[in-house]
C-alpha cells in the first residue's frame, strides 16, 4: 500500500471524522486516499490560516484529536500562526504538511521550503519523514505527544514521493488515548491544610476549568470563597451564582477588580489560569501580595513564571479539585449549596450603541446560543456586558486569536457540537481577513450565524492609538462596504441594520435557522471608549 493510505487509515482508526485544510500538489496523494476513506470528510477552506482556527475550535469542542493540512511552502507557514495558537491554548492538532521530493531538497525546487525547524517553536513534535517505512510510525508518536500529558499541536511534514512510496502492509498501531496526569497525594494533603487553615481567600479561575467546573464551584461552596475568573474563562461560571463576583483583567468588572485591589485575604487559589498579561490587568501585584499562593494546572510550566508559587498542584484540574474537595469533606466541612441570585440584567435603551445591540441580539437568540468571539473591539462589550445565560456559551481567543479567528471558530465549533445554536461575533476588519470561509460554510451546509459589527474602521486599533497619543490616524479607517449586500452575492441569507429597530425577532430567526450560513451586518460607529477596564488606565498613562 502507498504510505499515504497507511497514515489514513491510521486516522479513521482513531475516529477522526474532519481534516481542515487545503489540497495541493504536495499533499494529493493524501487527499487521493480520501476518496476511498468516506469516514472522513475534507474540509476545504479558502485560507489555511481559517482552518487552523476550525481545527482548533474542533479540537476543542469534541475533546478530540483534530487534522489540519497545507501544502509545502506558502500553505505550511499559512498554519503556523494556528499552531502557535493551539500550543497557547493546550489543543492536540495534527498539522501535516506537504514537501517537495526528497530527490530535489535543497535544489530550489517549487515552494521548497524545510518547514519543521519552522514549527519546532510552536509545537510539541516536529519532523519531516524522507522514508516511507517510517512514515506511519512518526504520525503514530506525534498524536501520542499531541494526546499525551499536557495536549498541543504536532506538525509532520510528508515529501510527496514518501506520499507515493508503496510500503509493505503493516499493523496499525492502536490510536492513543490520554492519560489523565494524577496530583500528588501529600500536595494534596498540604493544599488541604492551607485551605483549612486559611482565614479568608478567593479563587482565581481561567479556560482550564473548562471540564472542571463543578469541582470548582463545588471547592467554592465549601469554603464560601468568591471566584474571579479571567476573560477567556467567560461564560464558564454562571453569572447567577452568588459566589461570582466577575472578571479581572481585560474589559473585567469593577467588583472583581475591587475585590483583588481592596479585599483582605491571606489566601488565593489560582485554577486553570497561565495568569498573562490580560488575565491579570499587565501583571497586577495585588492578586497574590501578602497571600498564599496555591495554583493548579497540568501544565507545570506555568508556575512561578511571574508570580511565586508557594504551593503548586501539578495534575488535572478536575481530579486535582476532586481530591480536594474529598479530603475538606473527610475534615468535616460540608458544602452549603447558596441559592442563585437574581440575575440582574442590564437596562436595554433604545440607542444604537455597541452595548445595546449585542445585548437585544442576545436576548433574541436561544439561551444555549454559543458565541465565538472575533478580534476587535466589540470583543470588549461582549466581556463586560454579555450575559451567561448557560453553560460553556463563549469561545474568547484573548491570548492568540488572529483578526478573523472567531470566523474559524464558529464554524469548527458548529462541527463539533451540530445541536448547538452558533453565532460568530466578529467585525469588518476580520471579515475582510477570513470572511471568505462564509463559502466553506455555504459548501458543507454550516449553520453558523455571522454578526458583523461594521464600524468601518479598524476599531481597537482606533481606540487603543486615541488612548496611548490621543489622535488615530485616518487611515486606521477605511471606505464604507455593504457587507450584507456582498454577501447576497455569494448567495448567502443576510440582514443590514442600522438602527435598533431593525433588530427584531422575526428577522433573527430567519437567519439563524438557515441551512447554511448567514450574516446579520450591524452597522454603527461607536466612539465610546469599550469598557477594557483598567487597560484604558494603562494606555491612556503609556508613556507618561
Amino acid at each position: 500500500m502507498k504510505s499515504a493510505k497507511a497514515v489514513v487509515d491510521y486516522l479513521k482508526s482513531g475516529d477522526v471524522s474532519y481534516i481542515f485544510g487545503i489540497p495541493a500538489g504536495s499533499v494529493n496523494a493524501f487527499f487521493d486516499e480520501l476518496y476511498e476513506t468516506p469516514e472522513i470528510t475534507p474540509i476545504v477552506t479558502k485560507h489555511e490560516g481559517a482552518a487552523s482556527y476550525m481545527a482548533a475550535a474542533y479540537a476543542k469542542y469534541s475533546k478530540e484529536l483534530a487534522v489540519c493540512i497545507g501544502s509545502s511552502g506558502p500553505g505550511g507557514t499559512n498554519l503556523v500562526t494556528g499552531a502557535a495558537n493551539a500550543m497557547r491554548e493546550h489543543l492536540p492538532i495534527l498539522f501535516i504538511t506537504g514537501s517537495v521530493p526528497v530527490s530535489t531538497v535543497g535544489l530550489n525546487a517549487s515552494q521548497e521550503l524545510d518547514a519543521h525547524p519552522i514549527f519546532e517553536p510552536v509545537t510539541k513534535y516536529s519532523k519531516r519523514v524522507d522514508n516511507a517505512d517510517e512514515l506511519l510510525e512518526e504520525v503514530h508518536k506525534a498524536v501520542e505527544i499531541a494526546l499525551s500529558g499536557v495536549p498541543g499541536p504536532v506538525h509532520i511534514a510528508m515529501p510527496i514521493d514518501v506520499q507515493l512510496q508503496t510500503m509493505e502492509p503493516v499493523p496499525l498501531p492502536p490510536f492513543p488515548k490520554r492519560t489523565p496526569i494524577l496530583p500528588d497525594h501529600k500536595t494534596i494533603e498540604k493544599a488541604v491544610q492551607q485551605l483549612a487553615s486559611s482565614r479568608k481567600g478567593y479563587i482565581f479561575a481561567g479556560q482550564g476549568i473548562r471540564s472542571a467546573v463543578p469541582q470548582l464551584i463545588e471547592l467554592a461552596e465549601i469554603l464560601n470563597w468568591p471566584i474571579v475568573t479571567s476573560p477567556q474563562a467567560k461564560g464558564l461560571i454562571p453569572d447567577d451564582h452568588p459566589l461570582r463576583k466577575g472578571i479581572f483583567g481585560f474589559a473585567g468588572h469593577e467588583q472583581a477588580s475591587d475585590l483583588i485591589n481592596q479585599g483582605d485575604f491571606d489566601t488565593v487559589l489560582i485554577a486553570g489560569s497561565s495568569l498573562g498579561e490580560t488575565a491579570t490587568n499587565n501583571y497586577n501585584p495585588n492578586i497574590t501580595k501578602d497571600k498564599t499562593l496555591i495554583q493548579i494546572d497540568f501544565d507545570q510550566e506555568v508556575f512561578n513564571r511571574k508570580y511565586p508559587v508557594d504551593l503548586p498542584v501539578l495534575g488535572d484540574i478536575d481530579i486535582a479539585l476532586s481530591a480536594i474537595n474529598e479530603e475538606l469533606h473527610l475534615l468535616g466541612y460540608e458544602r452549603t449549596t447558596p441559592s442563585h441570585v437574581r440575575r440582574d440584567f442590564e437596562t436595554i435603551t433604545d440607542e444604537f450603541s455597541t452595548k445595546n445591540a449585542l445585548l437585544r441580539l442576545q436576548d433574541l437568540l436561544p439561551v444555549d446560543t454559543r458565541y465565538t468571539i472575533d478580534i476587535g473591539e466589540f470583543m470588549a462589550y461582549v466581556i463586560h456586558h454579555m450575559n451567561v445565560l448557560e453553560k460553556d456559551c463563549f469561545d474568547i481567543n484573548v491570548h492568540f486569536g488572529a483578526m478573523g479567528s472567531g470566523i474559524g471558530s464558529g464554524i469548527g465549533a458548529k462541527l463539533a457540537d451540530p445541536g448547538r445554536p452558533t453565532v460568530s461575533i466578529t467585525g469588518d476588519g476580520c471579515f475582510f481577513m477570513h470572511g471568505m470561509e462564509l463559502l466553506t460554510a455555504k459548501e458543507y451546509n454550516i449553520p453558523v450565524l455571522f454578526v458583523v459589527m461594521n464600524n468601518a474602521r479598524l476599531g481597537m486599533v482606533h481606540h487603543g492609538h486615541s488612548l496611548q497619543y490621543q489622535r488615530a490616524h485616518e487611515r486606521f479607517a477605511q471606505e464604507p462596504v455593504d457587507i450584507s449586500a456582498l454577501a447576497r452575492t455569494m448567495g448567502i441569507p443576510s440582514i443590514r441594520v442600522d438602527k435598533m429597530e431593525d433588530l427584531e425577532q422575526e428577522s433573527i430567526e430567519k437567519l439563524l435557522y438557515q441551512n447554511g450560513p448567514a450574516i446579520l451586518e450591524i452597522a454603527l460607529v461607536d466612539d465610546r471608549v469599550p469598557p477594557m477596564g483598567d487597560r484604558v488606565k494603562f494606555l491612556s498613562s503609556f508613556g507618561k
